[in-house]
């Protein structure tokens, strides 16, 4: 029988802060015995937990993986904005005139992540 991926684990220096910000990007939920201070975090997303773990070094280089975002209830451009005003950062925005492409933004950690176009707007283009 295969693996399958259980977490996807990032080094941070305030689990709970970034966390809470992937809660909020993800509507999903805190685990319950979570706290500010904690050591670890959780973050328990449909389908895929995000687990947050405290380390002293600070992030040096880009990241080697990272997660690519679909919104479900909006546009890409709604969901840029979105992040923006949670605390995302752009540090590369590769959408195109004609609705195509994505944009690169980092979490409060540094960490990026690119946000794609949603399933309507690309059933729309054809």
């Amino acid at each position: 029988m295969a693996s399958l991926v259980r977490h996807v684990t990032f080094d941070c220096h305030n689990p709970y802060a970034l966390a809470t910000f992937w809660s909020a990007v993800l509507d999903a939920r805190i685990h319950p015995d979570d706290r500010p201070g904690d050591e670890e975090v959780l973050v328990e997303a449909v389908g895929l937990g995000l687990l947050f773990i405290a380390v002293p070094e600070g992030k040096t280089v880009k990241n080697r993986l990272h997660l690519d975002i679909q919104p479900q209830d909006r546009t890409r451009d709604e969901e840029v904005e979105r992040l923006l005003a949670l605390g995302a950062a752009l540090v590369d925005d590769r959408r195109n005139p004609d609705g195509t492409g994505w944009a690169v933004l980092t979490d409060p950690g540094g960490n990026e992540f690119c946000v794609e176009r949603s399933v309507a707007e690309r059933a729309a283009a054809g």
